[in-house]
């Protein structure tokens, strides 16, 4: 065969997002952009970029809100960003601006994890980056850490996990594996799901290209619902998003019904965008519902419980 030819054939292709050719190269079709770590100048925002393990590649962006007391400890957000597993980074546009807007609003340090990404690294491999960088933030509570942001902003008995459509598979594995194993020097308080990517029972072509080793439909890592464990999950509040004409609004629902359903003892919230698709707070944040969505976002983590 013509290796010119090998190298130009397509052997899987997801239109709008990525595709394999048959000589093993990935081209992905959008979410390659990227912009550096700055300071906001309005809000006073800050991010900067720092490595969690130098050994897998694992690494991060982090943000810190200006910061008007620097002696106030601040609720620690983990967001893992979306992208089907596939596209996009913390370090897009996108993503950038999304994390730093949380920051602002909630006045909340954000760690953005950039997961090892398929089909490179087929998941599990984003799973297990996603349940190291939420220990590797935890295990800063002795404050004496790598990351001074993490030793001298964060409150660690105030940790959120966040993630919109595969990141938000990704958040609820690692909320759930740390309510079964435990999570050492950190509480997780809430989980904030965003139109969330989970399986519904029936064949995924983008799941068998990008999770090969994965154990049929009903798969807890991609089908939570059917979850025997599910009421191990370790969080004692869930905020879950869907949106009215988003192809996976009705498995939202469904993950939102067998949680209430499973014998867990916490709250759960969900909340769904009339006439809008999905992720469309990341393309449209000015407008009304996507304000309306941050602010609702705001609230929950900074929620004070009666006493």
């Amino acid at each position: 065969m013509d290796p010119k030819s090998s190298s130009t054939e397509i052997s899987v292709e997801f239109p709008t997002i990525f595709r394999i050719y048959k000589d093993g190269r990935v081209e992905r079709l959008k979410g390659t952009e990227t912009v550096p770590p700055s300071t906001d100048p309005e809000t006073g925002v800050r991010s900067k970029d720092i490595v969690l393990s130098p050994e897998s590649g694992l690494s991060a962006r982090i943000f810190l809100p200006k910061l008007t007391d620097p002696t106030r400890k601040l609720p620690l957000l983990v967001f893992i960003h979306g992208g089907a597993f596939v596209i996009e980074s913390p370090y897009s546009p996108l993503y950038h601006n999304h994390a730093a807007l949380l920051t602002s609003e909630a006045n909340v340090v954000v760690l953005s994890v950039n997961y090892r990404r398929a089909p490179e690294h087929p998941l599990p491999a984003a799973y297990e980056d996603s349940w190291e960088a939420l220990q590797w933030a935890a295990a800063h509570s002795n404050r004496n850490g790598p990351e001074t942001w993490l030793n001298d902003y964060v409150d660690f008995d105030r940790v959120f996990v966040g993630g919109d459509s595969a990141g938000a598979t990704l958040t609820h594995h690692v909320v759930h594996r740390a309510g079964i194993h435990g999570l050492s020097g950190a509480k997780i308080v809430g989980m904030i799901l965003f139109h969330p990517f989970f399986g519904n029972g029936k064949p995924d072509k983008l799941l068998e290209v990008v999770f090969p080793a994965c154990n049929g439909l009903d798969d807890p890592r991609v089908n939570p619902g059917k979850d025997p464990k599910l009421r191990e999950i370790g969080c004692g509040r869930v905020l879950i998003f869907v949106a009215e004409k988003d192809f996976l609004r009705d498995r939202a629902w469904a993950y939102y019904e067998a949680l209430k359903k499973s014998g867990w003892g916490g709250m759960v919230e969900i909340l769904e965008s009339e006439g809008e698709d999905h992720v469309f707070h990341l393309f449209n944040p000015s407008c009304d519902k996507a304000v309306g969505l941050v602010k609702k976002v705001v609230s929950f983590i900074n929620h004070k419980p009666k006493l």
